[in-house]
């Protein structure tokens, strides 16, 4: 791992992180890619980096509680939920199964009705190749939603910034659907919590990948201000949604916005969309802001369809940092291992930079 270089310890005061260890459980070894098995990227060593890290600069690392399934199904189907928690046991029971869990049928949106057997449901509940299921998954999954709903419980009672080490991420996942490495929408799972609390909060997504799951979980409400800065869904995972278009139905009008980008956008272009962002959330007035934090817009990640320099990160802690709203950092995407730390290391020195005097919630 790579050293921690930038940031003092004696610089900021310690902020609460969770990370649960049950979250390696989940450790598939290899994921499909247009036709090709591929090693997966997402691994345990993302988050014991991230850890370490943010360990070595001083901040408080602790285990989440478990919070029980109760606040998963107020934002996931509990048919969804069922499947995860017993997909790896039913699958093992077919003839000739494989260890991983992995789709071969998919229902079109015309006929997509939910058939009894295994096989069926892995179709109907799993989007593609890059999420397949383990005897592991459905225990990391729910730590990792318990790591960030133990930061938005910090938060609501009075932290100003907290930090939800979650792995596998979320934000791909929908309410009753898995994709893109996720299965609990971690950050959706923190929103719906704090707004029930506080009334109306906002979410930035800035990984590299449109958070779909989190703006179809939203899209239809006002109490959740949505904003995904993401490379052009044109031309890039996930495809069918991230388009500047989208801006919410119904009561949630307006308070979905998307800032795609071009192929092989930097820093400075993608800082202007984060800023155009914020200003947009800002006009909503929520009480907190979350922060779906990806570290694959990093223009040597192999999932990234973006050009993001380590300077990139730290601009961008600036301007989320400077935000007089308490803040929650959920963790997304970043699939180099060895630049993590320099990354997450960047973006907290300009974090903690720019935080005011007071961040008090915004009721």
């Amino acid at each position: 791992m790579t050293r921690p270089a930038v940031l003092s310890t004696e610089s900021v005061s310690p902020m609460q992180v969770f990370y649960a260890a049950q979250q390696a459980l989940h450790a598939p070894d290899h994921i499909v890619v247009r036709g090709r098995v591929t090693p997966n990227l997402e691994t345990p060593a993302r988050a014991a980096s991230l850890r370490d890290t943010v360990v070595a600069l001083g901040h408080a690392c602790a285990a989440p509680r478990d919070h029980g399934v109760g606040i998963l199904q107020e934002v996931h189907d509990p048919d969804y939920l069922d499947f995860l928690a017993s997909a790896a046991e039913r699958w093992q029971r077919l003839p000739n199964a494989g260890p991983l869990v992995h789709a071969h049928a998919f229902p079109h949106p015309l006929h997509r009705r939910r058939p009894a057997s295994i096989q069926g449901q892995v179709g109907y509940y799993l989007s593609g190749g890059s999420c397949p299921l383990s005897a592991g998954t459905w225990e990391a999954a729910r730590w990792a939603a318990n790591c960030a709903l133990e930061a938005a419980e910090a938060a609501l009672a009075g932290a100003r910034e907290t930090y939800a080490l979650c792995r596998p991420p979320g934000h791909h996942a929908y309410a009753d659907f898995a994709g893109g490495f996720c299965y609990l929408n971690n950050v959706a799972i923190a929103a719906q919590r704090m707004a029930k609390a506080l009334g109306r909060v906002a979410i930035l997504d800035i990984d590299v990948h449109h958070g779909n799951g989190t703006q179809g979980i939203f899209y239809e409400r006002d109490d959740v201000h949505f904003v995904s800065v993401h490379g052009d869904p044109d031309h890039f995972f996930p495809f069918y949604a991230g388009y500047a278009d989208e801006t919410g139905v119904g009561r949630g009008a307006g308070y979905n916005r998307n800032f795609p980008l071009a192929a092989r956008t930097g820093d400075r272009e993608w800082l202007a969309a984060i800023a155009a962002g914020l200003s947009d959330i800002e006009s909503s007035r929520p009480a907190a802001l979350l922060v779906s934090l990806g570290f694959d817009a990093f223009a040597g990640d192999p999932s990234s369809d973006l050009a993001v320099g380590t300077e990139g990160f730290r601009a961008a802690g600036r301007l989320i940092g400077a935000s007089r709203r308490p803040v929650v950092l959920v963790q997304e995407g970043g699939y180099v291992v060895e630049h993590l730390s320099t990354n997450l290391t960047a973006f907290l020195e300009g974090f903690f930079a720019a935080r005011p005097e007071s961040a008090p919630l915004a009721t």
